[in-house]
Order: structure tokens, then C-alpha cells, then sequence
């Protein structure tokens, strides 16, 4: 049994355990439906023990880190939080004295969301490549000159550390341990088990050009937008797009830009090119994926994919495949 310990402490993020946790044991389900025996454990721990109370105010009941024994725990993640629980947390002697012994007994360490703070100030992380919060990347880099982190994966694996970005993205990282421990099916299952619209790979950056848009409450194309993403294979010009917001088309172009900070035509490959990216991850061919995303003939999608990543989308899917 693969034993995951999920250190809190009091204030952390609660859906930072509780989504990860909810991926593990939803995979334990999908394996009990196909004959197989329950392969992870989970453990909330704390540095004493006992109830620990999230931000939330929903409290967790932990078992004491000085309790576990060496070598039984193979995963380790600490949970993240805002900016006073986290400093408190960084200062306490009983989980700075542990952390480090407990991480060098096992296959995995890591983080959640704003966790990773934690393990780099006991110079864990010095030399690695890690996942922030969005929020958090500038000064986790000011403060860690040694650490490099990247401001625009969901989730980083550096060897036997694996971190993730804010809250949600922990979850992408459950599902790619399922992927790696387990295998693509098991991971799929618990994708579909907790209703999410797609299993996102760590490159993703952490803001969709949708939800780019969508962050400004008041833009007038939040349907359209919408729109867009379901439908890439669509024609989505300037003339169809500014028809179906009932404008002309100059001040279709004036208002979007306006509303987005990108011309539609910038806005459009990058939300084809996203999800381009997300279906060569998963190992579809460039004629299947150039057609599903509107960028058919292949040479097309080849053309866009090498001027904007600067690497051909073949070597791409060979270098990213995931599942």
C-alpha cells in the first residue's frame, strides 16, 4: 500500500488536502471495481497531532508526525495557505525538525498551492524547479533566490518532487500520481468520477485565455467567449465572430480588444493552440487534432505550434505524452 501523508497545520488550505485526497481514494474505488486490491493510504498529519483547523474553520484530525515511522509513508505533501498561517508554520520547531528526515525515506515530496514555501525554507527546493500560486511566484522568488520557479505550470515534477500551483491544480497533480503509480485508465475513471471537464497536464498555464477573459466581470463577450471554446473548429474570423455579436465588424475588433487586451485573431489561436496542446498530450494524431481545434491542414497547426512554442508539434506529443 502507497501511503500519502498530507502534512496541515492550523489555517491551511482546506481543498488543498481534500481535493488531492478525494483523486486518491476515488482511484482506490475504481481499482476495487475491477478486482484489484486498494493501493493508497491516506494520512493528514500535524506536528502534535489531534484536531487541526483549516481556514475554512472545518478541522481535520491528524496523526502526530513524530509518530510515523521511517521508511512507511511514500508520498509526502504539505498543504499550502495565506501569508500567517504559512510564516507560523515555517517557524515551528517539532515539523522543521522532521520534514527533512521524513522527505529523504521517501519516493515522493512535495507541495500544494502555496505548501512549497515550507519546504524551501528548511533549502529543499534549492536548485529545483517548482509550482506557486500565481499570487505567490514573484515573492516565493524574491525570497528563494534559489529556487526557480515557474509562474506558468499547474504542476512541476523535478524528479521525486512534484509541486503544484493554487488549490485546484493539486488535483491535476493527483491525477498525474495516478497516471504514473497506477495507470491512464485508473486516471480517466477518476477524472469522469469527479466530473471534471479535462485532465490538464502541468505545462498548462494557470490562466486559460477564457478564463483570462472571464476574470474581467464586465466583459461583453463572456458568451462569445464561451462560444469560442466549444466550438474551435468553426470559422472564427472577424467577420463570423463580429455577426454573431450583432457589431460591425471594426467595432467588434475595437470593443474585444478592449475587453481582452488581444485581437481576436491572437485570442483565437491562442485558445486553439491551448487546447492543441492538451490533445498531442494525449497521444491523437496532428491531422485529428488540427481538425478538431480549426487549424486544418496539419501544416497549418505546424506552422502556429512552431512560431509560438518554437518546437514542431510531433516532437511535442512524443516529449509530452501523458496518458
Amino acid at each position: 500500500m502507497h501511503h500519502v501523508a498530507f502534512i496541515v497545520y492550523p489555517g491551511f488550505e482546506l481543498l488543498d488536502v481534500s481535493g488531492p485526497a478525494s483523486a486518491l481514494n476515488s482511484a482506490n474505488r475504481a481499482l476495487g471495481q475491477q478486482g484489484r486490491p486498494t493501493f493508497y493510504k491516506i494520512l493528514p498529519v500535524s506536528a502534535g497531532g489531534g484536531p487541526v483547523e483549516s481556514s475554512s474553520g472545518i478541522a481535520m484530525d491528524t496523526v502526530a508526525i513524530g509518530n510515523l515511522q521511517s521508511g512507511h509513508v511514500q508520498t509526502v505533501l504539505i498543504a499550502g495557505a495565506e501569508r500567517d498561517p504559512l510564516l507560523e508554520v515555517m517557524r515551528d520547531p517539532v515539523l522543521r525538525a522532521a520534514i527533512p528526515d521524513l522527505v529523504a525515506s521517501t519516493e515522493r515530496f512535495g507541495s500544494v498551492c502555496t505548501g512549497g514555501f515550507v519546504l524551501a525554507a528548511l533549502g529543499l527546493l534549492d536548485g529545483r524547479r517548482v509550482a506557486t500560486h500565481w499570487d505567490s511566484c514573484e515573492p516565493f522568488a524574491k525570497i528563494f533566490p534559489e529556487v526557480i520557479v515557474d509562474a506558468d505550470a499547474l504542476y512541476v515534477v523535478d524528479g521525486r518532487l512534484w509541486t503544484s500551483a493554487g488549490v485546484t491544480t493539486g488535483i491535476d497533480m493527483a491525477l498525474a500520481m495516478i497516471a504514473h503509480d497506477l495507470d491512464a485508465t485508473i486516471a480517466g475513471e477518476v477524472a469522469k468520477r469527479l466530473v471534471l471537464y479535462a485532465r490538464r497536464p502541468g505545462y498548462q498555464s494557470q490562466f486559460s485565455p477564457v478564463l483570462q477573459a472571464q476574470v474581467k466581470g464586465d466583459s461583453p463577450f463572456a458568451d462569445l467567449i464561451g462560444w469560442m471554446q466549444a466550438n474551435l473548429a468553426e470559422p472564427l474570423d472577424v467577420p463570423s465572430l463580429a455577426a454573431r455579436a450583432g457589431l460591425t465588424e471594426r467595432t467588434f475588433h475595437r470593443k474585444f480588444v478592449a475587453a481582452t487586451g488581444e485581437t481576436p485573431a491572437r485570442f483565437v489561436e491562442t485558445a486553439r493552440l491551448d487546447a492543441a496542446r492538451m490533445l498531442l498530450s494525449r497521444g491523437l494524431s496532428l491531422k485529428s487534432v488540427a481538425a478538431q481545434v480549426g487549424l486544418f491542414p496539419t501544416a497549418r497547426l505546424t506552422e502556429a505550434f512552431e512560431r509560438r512554442f518554437g518546437i514542431a508539434p510531433r516532437l511535442f506529443r512524443d516529449m509530452h505524452e501523458e496518458w
